[in-house]
């Protein structure tokens, strides 16, 4: 099975900066964000529980660049309740979806820097490599791939996917986009090849490549919890559908309209722009996510 849905950011000019897109027919994120969407329930299985999360690095990727994403990813549940940071709030939203709430824990990572399987990669080589972190049912394998590993459909239709192994687990690829296509993947933190050309967000760790992989695995995972096999919530048709959080692509603040993500933070030192804090100090731009209460996008300013 596999459900597909890339990441990130509303409409037209925002669709061409985010081509979130498909791998395989169920979850997908056309770049067209609909208004005041209805995410039904589809009656199928949810990720609820404490999930493992395996992470997989393939290609070169810097240690500043690892430690950045990662720290996202420990970010979403704090091991200490006191003061959580703000992208802790920002995953409680999923838990309006899923009873009980998830809880995600990273395990001993894998770093695949000799490029085992060359630098060009097909869907099925993505499907081998998440498997090699041998993971379950109650687990989530990552897989992350270089900025100079291309993927069939990178860009073109797609800056990440989440889908399912055979044994049942869930896996989500993302690619690095730096040097291919940040206008696509990457953006608010550079220009769209189309669409309205506002100055990009200068991004909050300072690697445009690193930051728009957090706003694409964001995506993605919330997608994975509410939606892992196709059956879950979603609006739309199954073999395109719109998600948690891609149903609304191109919102990062109050505001935002195509071409522009809203209003967001700024750090007065540095010039980032960011809507959420995480552990070890760290600022991340995250995307809306859909919230069923209200039935709005849900932005954290």
């Amino acid at each position: 099975m596999a459900a597909a849905a890339a990441a990130a950011s509303a409409a037209a000019a925002s669709a061409a900066a985010a081509v979130l897109l498909l791998l395989l027919p169920f979850s997908s994120s056309s770049l067209v964000s609909t208004p005041n969407p209805t995410l039904q329930y589809h009656h199928g299985h949810l990720l609820t529980g404490n999930l493992t999360l395996h992470l997989i690095w393939y290609g070169h990727f810097s240690p500043s660049q690892r430690s950045s994403i990662t720290d996202f990813l420990l970010s979403l549940s704090p091991s200490s309740s006191l003061s959580p940071p703000s992208v802790s709030s920002w995953w409680a939203t999923t838990r309006l979806y899923l009873s009980p709430s998830t809880n995600l824990h990273i395990s001993p990572q894998l770093l695949l820097s000799s490029y085992p399987l060359g630098r060009s990669l097909s869907s099925s080589s993505l499907t081998s490599l998440a498997s090699l972190s041998r993971p379950s049912p109650s687990s989530i394998s990552i897989l992350l791939t270089s900025s100079d590993v291309f993927v069939d459909g990178f860009c073109s239709s797609r800056c990440g996917t989440h889908s399912r192994l055979p044994n049942a687990a869930s896996f989500i690829w993302v690619g690095d986009s730096s040097t291919q296509c940040p206008g696509q993947c990457a953006w608010p933190f550079h220009q769209p090849p189309y669409g309205p050309q506002s100055p990009p967000l200068v991004s909050p760790s300072g690697d445009v490549g690193a930051d728009g992989i957090v706003i694409n695995l964001a995506t993605l995972l919330a997608g994975t919890v509410t939606n892992p096999d196709g059956k879950g919530f979603f609006q739309g048709p199954p073999e395109a559908p719109l998600e948690a959080v891609s149903a609304c692509t191109g919102i990062f603040g109050s505001g935002a309209y195509p071409g522009f993500p809203g209003k967001v933070l700024v750090d007065h030192t540095s010039g980032a722009s960011y809507n959420a804090e995480g552990v070890n100090g760290r600022k991340y731009l995250l995307p809306a996510m859909w919230d069923p209460k209200t039935s709005q996008c849900a932005t954290l300013v």
